[in-house]
């Protein structure tokens, strides 16, 4: 008999794992014990040489399903063998394990809901180790109950029993209850005597009303989804006047419905993360209030993911709107106290329980542009799970990351594994910024984690950037600025899997946003960079065009449209642009503009996608004198160029060439302000711009060299277009080169914080 003493590391604690490794053990007749503690779980083992081997290859088989093995690592043992296989005390030492994130409601739960023999049944707040809230309840690790929201929730003799008996699937299941011990709920205002509160909030939600309901993460505003007026009165009070509403479904049946479904959409929205998934509408479907998803043809629904959901959408005939519960442009609330407060006037009634949310957590957004799921919005259901890094990255030093400005996030990178924050939000709201600096103190003390090395954004305003010089100063860590581009391209290497060795250099990055600080002090947004990991030269990029007004310009694409035509014909324009005149919303304000970008007063010249979209927009007629939400305008032309893109041909452009090559667009112009003269239609217009944008990008990359396997990472914003996305993907392919497109984190500025994470690092590590 020979002892060892075996680490396992990976996402193995809150999650059933050491009831895996007990019935294992058991089942070779292995004598010794399995814990968690801070690194991950620690198993030591007694039993033959043979059996020991078997015993660590099978640690992976039939793991349970919320598992994730990084590594399995054996060292002999001494000491005499103990009687039996046992499941000891958790212990404490360095962080390094990870916290598994919030799982939607699992089958075997789910069953128990609706059994009346249960003795969950009915229950809202049932789960086990394969579901239930995890990060969103932590404030520490190891994760025990005693660190979590409930610790305020004694077990009851039942609970208590099934908790200790490893045979059973809610052995050591932290936030496990049922309705002797557990969590309660309630509807403020209260009901009539004798009423469930969910039977009381179903009959408001039917008659018109909102409800504000306590979930996993958050709160949300639900309304009945097929009423017109309860939408339009729901978008009244939040002011949200264009932002697409998520919906809530019973079933996968049910979104086939309204949407049209294929069997990766259909996973996704079962999958234990449980995101909203934007999928395309059915044209045969039954109706749908408009206000859901203005000028939008995707609509975005998820599946039930808490048993109180699941509760609510069985007593009803049809989806929910389930949108943030906050006002415009704040975080969502997660008190009970705060909802109170800064939802009253939003909602009519409050379905609240007495867990705490002791972490905000958005819900996650999924797209499927080409067949294959990409990550939009990373919040529950996939934050914080950690990202392996690509070959290569070993041996960095401990580099925390500031993320940007807007979509923010932060990022964590040690021994080989990015740890990305959830969806924070825009730090320019007071709100997030505070619960920006609550979740960084919390993934520090989760993850004990020091940093050497802290990355942020080049631009020297961004409140993350201030926020990461200052902590770099307190902790004594190197502060690393890095370029905005730059970052976004080491992102998408990074999320495509691509190596150091191999994305070191010669990969030519296609970077599309609204705009970020380039390396000569001006505004960047359009571009093509040459290198890698290693380093980056700006090969080509979007003719900078003013913005006029500065950020009003990001607000009202009109202005957009000016600087466009005004860059394209000179100080003539006037004459060129008789078809898109009256589209100019404050004509007399013109003169302003062109002042402003005659003398360069609040008129930065910027090579922005991003704002070309808005301006195009504009030209037809979209949203040209203010948009409601960051991209409005963009994916509104978007939805409107789809029906038309087959029977689309690109318009001419112009490629200057020189060190950098420069797209210029006054050929397109020409061409677009002819075919609205003609009276062409204007969703065959919005096509071939889009057309146009992909070709001209596509063949600066060609005339730049690209070929049979030159890497081409697309991040930035733009790229979440479809349109874009998928049309730069077949001419790169049809060329021979490898188009890389972002998968597990947002091509946007969420995932900005990855990029500046592993770029610090390697600096750091250079000297």
């Amino acid at each position: 008999m020979v002892a060892r003493r075996i680490r396992v590391r990976g996402l193995v604690q809150g999650v059933g794992f050491r009831p895996h490794v007990w019935r294992l053990a058991r089942a070779l007749d292995i004598a010794g014990s399995v814990a968690n503690d801070g690194e991950g779980v620690v198993i030591h083992a007694w039993g033959d040489a043979a059996t020991l081997d078997g015993f660590q290859n099978r640690l992976r088989d039939g793991a349970p399903p919320l598992a994730r093995i990084d590594s399995v690592q054996a060292w002999p043992h001494d000491g005499p063998a103990p009687c039996g296989f046992t499941i000891a005390v958790s212990a404490t030492g360095t962080v390094r394990t990870g916290v598994v994130p919030d799982a939607a409601t699992c089958p075997a739960c789910r069953a128990e809901l609706f059994d009346p023999a249960d003795r969950r049944q009915g229950y809202a707040f049932g789960n086990c180790t394969h579901c239930g809230p995890r990060l969103s309840i932590v404030r520490a690790i190891p994760y025990d109950r005693a660190n979590t929201a409930m610790a305020a929730f004694p077990m009851c003799p039942d609970c208590a029993a099934e908790y200790a008996n490893p045979a059973d699937r809610r052995f050591h299941a932290q936030p496990t209850a049922c309705p002797a011990c557990g969590p309660r709920l309630w509807l403020e205002p209260a009901p009539d005597a004798g009423t469930d509160p969910l039977d009381a909030a179903v009959a408001l939600l039917r008659a018109g009303g909102i409800v504000a309901i306590k979930g996993i993460g958050g709160f949300h505003l639900a309304c009945d989804a097929t009423n017109t007026k309860a939408v339009v009165e729901l978008r009244r009070r939040k002011a949200r006047d264009a932002k697409p509403f998520a919906l809530m479904a019973r079933s996968v049946d049910e979104v086939g419905r309204y949407c049209q479904l294929d069997d990766t959409a259909s996973t996704l929205l079962l999958s234990p993360a449980a995101p909203i998934v934007l999928l395309p509408r059915r044209p045969d479907g039954p109706p749908l209030p408009d206000g859901l998803a203005p000028d939008q043809d995707h609509l975005g629904f998820m599946l039930p993911y808490t048993p109180l959901h699941h509760l609510l959408l069985a007593r009803l005939d049809g989806p929910l709107v389930m949108t943030s519960g906050n006002r415009s442009d704040e975080p969502q609330v997660i008190t009970n106290d705060e909802a109170r407060d800064r939802l009253a006037g939003l909602a009519d009634a409050w379905l609240m329980h007495d867990r705490a949310i002791l972490n905000r957590l958005d819900d996650s957004v999924v797209a499927i542009p080409s067949g294959a799921p990409v990550i939009l919005r990373r919040a529950r259901g996939y934050a914080p799970a950690p990202l392996p890094l690509p070959p290569g990255f070993d041996g960095l030093p401990p580099t925390l990351a500031m993320g940007g400005e807007l979509k923010a996030t932060f990022c964590l990178v040690r021994e080989g594994q990015a740890i990305l924050s959830q969806h924070i939000g825009d730090l320019e709201n007071a709100a997030a910024l505070d619960d920006y600096r609550a979740l960084l103190r919390l993934y520090r003390d989760l993850f004990d984690f020091t940093p050497a090395v802290i990355a942020v954004d080049a631009h020297p305003d961004y409140l993350s950037t201030t926020l990461g010089a200052a902590l770099a100063q307190e902790c004594g860590a190197r502060l690393v600025p890095v370029g905005h581009h730059h970052a976004h391209m080491a992102a998408c290497l990074v999320d495509g899997g691509i190596g150091l060795a191999e994305g070191g250099e010669g990969a030519l990055g296609v970077i599309l946003d609204g705009l970020g600080l380039g390396t000569d002090g001006t505004l960047w947004g359009g571009e093509i960079l040459r290198g890698g990991y290693r380093g980056v030269v700006r090969a080509a990029h979007i003719a900078p065009v003013a913005l006029p007004g500065g950020a009003a310009a990001m607000r009202e694409p009109w202005r957009n449209l000016v600087a466009q035509l005004r860059h394209a014909f000179g100080p003539t324009w006037r004459d060129q642009a008789a078809p898109v005149l009256d589209r100019l919303p404050v004509p007399a304000s013109v003169g302003v503009l062109e002042r402003m970008m005659e003398t360069g007063t609040n008129a930065p010249p910027c090579s922005s996608a991003g704002r070309l979209f808005d301006a195009v927009a504009a030209a037809l007629g979209i949203h040209a004198a203010r948009i409601g939400h960051e991209a409005q305008a963009a994916m509104a032309l978007e939805a409107l160029a789809r029906p038309h893109v087959v029977a689309a041909c690109p318009y001419p452009v112009a490629l200057a060439p020189g060190d950098p090559l420069v797209v210029g667009w006054r050929p397109m112009w020409q061409a677009l302000l002819a075919d609205l003269q003609a009276g062409e239609p204007p969703g065959l217009i919005a096509a071939r711009f889009h057309l146009t944008v992909a070709d001209a990008l596509v063949s600066a990359a060609l005339r730049l060299g690209a070929g049979p396997g030159t890497l081409v990472p697309l991040s930035g914003g733009v790229p979440q277009n479809h349109i874009i996305l998928a049309e730069i993907q077949a001419r790169l392919k049809t060329a021979g080169c490898r188009p890389i497109a972002h998968r597990q984190v947002p091509a946007n500025d969420g995932g900005l914080a990855l990029g500046q994470a592993v770029l610090a690092a390697l600096m750091a590590s250079a000297g």
